[in-house]
């Protein structure tokens, strides 16, 4: 691990999806509050490289230390995309275009924020997802996905999301929990996690899905009890586009997405407003 800081706010935002011009035009706006300011950005940045590295660079110049974690937009091999490659091979381009730029991913060691209300370890995490949120009424993963093909609701995953070398993206999400659950064993008692992962580590911030066969396409039962068995301060996702805290057995949740604007004009906030993770918003500093 490695660790900056005496000063600043750590501040969370997702689902920035540049491809529509009002949510670029909210990344040209935005600013920290101080130089000592990190940012944690949970994924679904963007579907193009090019895009994607220009969103981190542009805030990698404006914050002190940005931490990126991928979401399914990221990894999707999109036919706009001038880079093809699928699966594993996509997401080790896109660590090589973070530590390029000064960019903290799920393969780097996990930072510590030493500033006010710390100190807390950032762990950013790489999950996917394996089917196993399933619909009600449905034991299998089949069997969900033949419910969902039923209704219409199908993730744009199963056509451009490729797992490769991997036989299934469920067969990819299992190893990379037994990867990152040996990593966060390894995490020095005393210090409480700041978990960062595109999809929720439980399944509770799911319920209230317009859409709930969507949810097999948004995490893992193996990370069920994550928020338990690690001393874990704060657990930050997106994905689903309902920014939210709600709260599992004492541990605050944190959705932070901004969304489709489509999605972010109907609500009350301004667009694009970072979240504060530490101090917590309802915290002095």
């Amino acid at each position: 691990m490695s660790g900056t800081g005496g000063g600043g706010q750590l501040w969370a935002i997702s689902d920035l999806h540049i491809g529509y011009a009002e949510n670029r035009a909210l990344v040209e706006r935005m600013r920290p509050e101080s130089d000592e300011d990190w940012l944690l950005v949970a994924g679904d940045v963007a579907e193009t490289v090019e895009d994607i590295r220009w969103v981190l660079k542009t805030l990698a110049g404006r914050f002190a230390k940005v931490v990126w974690v991928p979401g399914n937009h990221e990894l999707w091999t999109h036919p706009s995309d001038a880079v093809t490659l699928r699966g594993v091979a996509r997401y080790d381009h896109l660590v090589e275009q973070c530590r390029e730029l000064g960019v903290i991913t799920p393969e780097d060691p996990y930072p510590v924020w030493e500033g006010p209300g710390g100190p807390v370890v950032v762990a950013p995490l790489f999950l996917l997802y394996d089917y196993s949120f399933l619909p009600s009424g449905c034991a299998t993963k089949d069997q969900g996905l033949e419910y969902a093909h039923g209704t219409g609701v199908v993730c744009t995953d199963e056509h451009l999301l490729h797992p490769d070398p991997y036989p299934s993206r469920e067969a990819w999400c299992r190893a990379r929990v037994a990867e990152t659950e040996r990593r966060l064993a390894e995490v020095p008692e005393g210090l409480p996690l700041v978990l960062v992962n595109h999809y929720p580590l439980h399944r509770h911030p799911t319920d209230v899905l317009w859409y709930p066969e969507f949810a097999m396409w948004c995490g893992t039962m193996l990370t069920d009890d994550w928020h338990r068995r690690f001393p874990v301060h704060t657990m930050v996702y997106g994905h689903l586009h309902i920014p939210r805290t709600t709260w599992q057995d004492g541990v605050r949740f944190e959705e932070v997405s901004v969304g489709y604007p489509r999605e972010w004009r109907k609500r009350a906030q301004p667009p694009g407003r970072l979240r504060r993770i530490v101090p917590r918003e309802d915290e002095g500093r």
